[in-house]
């Protein structure tokens, strides 16, 4: 653990593009505009297993509990933060990494600012403009070969998963498939993000060591006593007619396949956040999420905590839910291990930050890619598709297609 932190957190002037302000490869957190950005490292938790995010909490507020915070700002991201990404399995290589950066920008609404974490004390606070101004050039993203993937593979999968849910085995799993890339170049993160960032505003854009994308689904967020779960589950591809997609919009939300593997979704995380909060709300029906490449069945749901649980004691109760592991969780993620073929790494996983009274934002780690620790020209792309009895072999392989597009297009690729 590392000594006693000095944290000093000043407004600033709201800089034009808030991804711009890195001078290196850095952490993002980045949704509509605004969020947070960061760099530097002062110390840093590595943890795997079944314990690794118990681990994180417990080592986070040893932490920070012994900082010495000044904040001016007092918003959600100021003060200490630290950002963090896990992997989807207990068993997987990649394990769990919960990161402190020494510098950090923020941005919500019209207010901005700039946090300096430091493990030796702070004697003067350095300008905005000495951090975070020498912004450097972004290399030039290198060419990029992208595989397509083994699609015999993927449907021998997904029709065993079918055999096994009509069998009474289970009621849904998800399916993930990864996708190699090699680039010519190592590839520098703030290239893709900025891409993905103006591609996908409503999507959270993210990057925390080594794992990059676009997510829409919120796992957990935690401010004052109030959390938020997203829960996205049920899928179709749209056409881009506006009339048209009007229709299949209609048509998913009447769609009984889907609404089945969407009410697993909510199920789950309903049942976790219960046990939580005094009063939980869960709209009746859901909405349908529009974005650039697929329409999404979408519930919030909202509750108020009857006890002072953190982001992080919240999400390890949350992972996995039925919207990237199934229903029962045990048998899904049995049936995964036997069919899936893969280890997911951080993809499926939590990712996101937290402060230091154990608030933050965390969401679940799609459509994105794992950029190789060993080898930054290598990169592995995700998606996954809910599987439930009514599912067919053709549909499920064109809208994991769709769900690796916007890596895809990041990297490059012409849709």
């Amino acid at each position: 653990m590392p000594g006693p932190l000095t944290v000093r957190t000043v407004a600033i002037d709201p800089p034009e593009d808030l991804l711009a302000t890195m001078p290196e490869a850095g952490i993002s957190w980045v949704r509509r505009g605004e969020g947070l950005v960061a760099w530097g490292e002062v110390a840093r938790l590595d943890s795997r297993g079944a314990s690794r995010i118990d681990e994180a909490d417990a080592w986070w507020r040893r932490v920070s509990r012994h900082a010495v915070v000044r904040d001016d700002v007092h918003r959600p991201g100021t003060g200490l933060i630290a950002f963090g990404a896990f992997s989807f399995a207990d068993a997987s290589d990649a394990g769990g990494a919960l990161v402190i950066p020494r510098y950090v920008v923020g941005v919500r609404g019209d207010e901005a600012w700039l946090t300096v974490i430091s493990e030796d004390g702070l004697t003067a606070m350095p300008a905005f403009a000495d951090v975070a101004a020498r912004t450097a050039t972004v290399p030039a993203l290198p060419r990029v070969e992208i595989a397509t993937g083994d699609r015999d593979a993927w449907s021998r999968a997904v029709s065993a998963a079918v055999e096994r849910i009509g069998a009474g085995e289970l009621d849904k799993v998800v399916l993930a498939r990864a996708v190699q890339a090699r680039a010519e170049a190592p590839v520098d993160v703030r290239s893709l993000l900025a891409t993905l960032a103006t591609e996908y505003p409503s999507c959270w854009t993210f990057h925390v060591d080594g794992l990059v994308g676009a997510t829409p689904e919120l796992l957990a967020r935690v401010d004052h006593g109030l959390v938020t779960s997203r829960v996205l589950a049920g899928t179709i591809r749209p056409t881009g007619d506006e009339t048209a997609d009007l229709a299949h919009a209609a048509a998913l939300a009447r769609s009984s396949k889907d609404r089945e593997e969407h009410e697993y979704a909510v199920r789950s995380v309903t049942s976790v956040l219960e046990s939580h909060c005094g009063s939980v709300n869960v709209p009746e029906e859901p909405s349908v999420l529009h974005l650039p490449n697929v329409m999404h069945l979408a519930t919030d749901v909202t509750g108020v905590l009857s006890h002072n649980a953190s982001a992080l004691e919240l999400i390890r109760e949350l992972h996995p839910s039925a919207a990237v592991c199934g229903t029962p969780t045990l048998t899904a993620a049995r049936v995964i291990d036997a069919l899936e073929g893969l280890d997911r790494g951080r993809y499926a996983g939590p990712v996101g930050w937290i402060n230091a009274a154990g608030d933050g934002e965390w969401c679940i780690g799609l459509r994105s890619a794992e950029i190789s620790p060993a080898d930054p020209t290598r990169l592995r792309l995700f998606a996954g598709c809910g599987i439930v009895a009514a599912s067919e072999v053709g549909a499920e392989w064109a809208e994991s297609e769709a769900k690796l597009e916007p890596m895809r297009r990041a990297l490059g690729a012409q849709a």
